[in-house]
């Protein structure tokens, strides 16, 4: 057969796959690759074989559907031995295929060799072998920046220290290419995920919602939504996202499918650390930690279950993995005020505060009771007074807040206004045995400062 007429079928071939005629796609495909045995035509072969999901036909042609049966110790005998240098550099290759394939590749096309080290990067991830998955993930960027898989985004940048991801990822210089792409589906989806990790997340769920009413079938998008309208309270908006999702991906459960969604295994330490089941908590956090070891958030919560245990000293680990995170110098807070190291805890304390990326809300009502309690054991008390009031416009029906802000008053020897504040506390909550106890303190120490005071005394 001639060349042209060759080409005519390939062409034929990669309209049936636009298409979606996957079958057609192979019919024309094999036909092909029986002509040329070219490695090519046999990898589009193999192609097609894929999305038709013939997967045991493309084993035996190509070998290469180890990947999707999870065979992933014969995926990389069919790969080849290949070898790394300390930056990432393949330093050795015998694979002449992959070489003749690159050699013809379109500058719009993704290199065949970079597509090969993300699939080298997969096995041994599978394989929980992390250290050199990640020097394979590192080896397609270099062999080809377009290597990218969206399913795949969190799990590779998770792998990477903070120093390997700037210098991965440099920035544009073509301002009307950055404005051309600003209601990008993709960008917007990372904008609320920023908007969530610094807590604005009314402003979250809103751009969430509106990228949802665009592509509703957007699943990093719809976890960011889940998220926010958790933390915002919307109930009905969880459960119609709920029943959607049933219905939409019935087959997308968690890390019985996907053993590397950290989401996940955060949320499944969180939830048996609610229900004081410490143990299971650190397993699901100490899983999530080995397999992200470059995220900071599995060390904070271990840091945190270590608090709720009284291991103050291991609680301290999360800052050298994410030095910006408020919440970090929250928790280190936290861990000094326990260890009776108020000062330092201020300090904590203000750093939180100074490094808030937004405008005030009543997620960090907690961090400025925290240093109002701080500055009350260094009896700073004027401080501490400002810092409670701050928390009341955030938040009016906080106990802590209350009671804590009446028992400066009443230190501070004012106790007409710390009497006010244990009342509000105790209409919060009736039955708060240290408030009972302290407004009846408070009432017999003002009566002996000021009989006056007394009602029904006939002076």
């Amino acid at each position: 057969m001639r060349e042209e007429e060759i080409e005519k079928l390939r062409g034929v071939v990669r309209d049936c796959v636009s298409k979606h005629l996957y079958s057609s796609a192979i019919f024309f495909a094999d036909k092909v690759a029986a002509f040329t045995s070219d490695p090519a035509d046999i990898y589009m072969q193999a192609q097609a074989l894929f999305l038709g999901r013939h997967f045991r036909r493309a084993f035996h042609l190509l070998n290469a559907s180890h990947e999707e049966l999870k065979e992933w110790d014969q995926c990389l005998q069919m790969l080849g031995d290949a070898k790394l240098d300390e930056h990432g550099n393949v330093s050795d290759t015998k694979d002449r295929s992959v070489m003749y394939l690159d050699k013809d590749a379109q500058d719009h096309e993704i290199n065949i060799s970079a597509a090969i080290c993300f699939l080298r990067g997969r096995a041994y991830e599978a394989l929980e072998n992390r250290a050199q998955a990640r020097q394979w993930y590192i080896a397609a960027v270099k062999a080809d920046p377009l290597c990218y898989e969206q399913d795949k985004e969190n799990v590779v940048e998770a792998m990477f220290d903070d120093v390997e991801k700037e210098n991965a990822c440099s920035p544009s210089s073509d301002s009307s290419f950055n404005g051309t792409l600003k209601n990008n589906t993709d960008l917007l989806a990372c904008k609320a995920e920023y908007y969530h990790q610094c807590g604005e997340y009314q402003k979250c769920f809103e751009l969430t919602s509106l990228l949802l009413e665009k592509d509703p079938f957007h699943l990093k998008c719809t976890l960011v939504h889940l998220a926010a309208a958790m933390e915002l309270g919307q109930s009905n908006e969880l459960y119609i996202m709920a029943c959607n999702l049933v219905k939409d991906h019935p087959q997308n459960k968690a890390t019985s499918l996907e053993g590397t969604f950290l989401s996940s295994w955060i949320g499944q330490g969180n939830a048996y650390a609610a229900l004081e089941e410490g143990d299971q908590a650190m397993l699901a956090y100490r899983t999530a930690a080995r397999l992200f070891p470059g995220c900071h958030l599995p060390t904070l919560y271990i840091g945190m279950e270590y608090m709720r245990t009284h291991s103050f000293k291991l609680a301290e680990q999360a800052q050298t993995i994410c030095s910006s995170d408020p919440l970090v110098y929250n928790e280190l807070g936290v861990v000094a005020y326990h260890m009776k190291e108020y000062k330092k805890a201020v300090r904590w304390f203000e750093k939180t505060l100074a490094n808030i990326p937004a405008s005030m809300n009543a997620t960090w009502e907690p961090t400025i009771v925290n240093l109002a309690h701080a500055y009350r054991k260094l009896k700073i008390y004027p401080e501490a007074i400002k810092y409670y009031e701050k928390a009341l416009n955030l938040s009016t029906k906080s106990l802590s807040t209350y009671s804590g802000l009446a028992y400066t008053y009443h230190l501070k020897g004012d106790y007409s206004a710390a009497i006010t504040h244990y009342h509000k506390a105790l209409w919060l909550k009736p039955d708060d045995q240290f408030c009972t106890e302290m407004l009846t303190l408070a009432l017999a120490e003002e009566s002996r400062c000021d009989p006056d005071s007394i009602p029904g005394l006939i002076s």
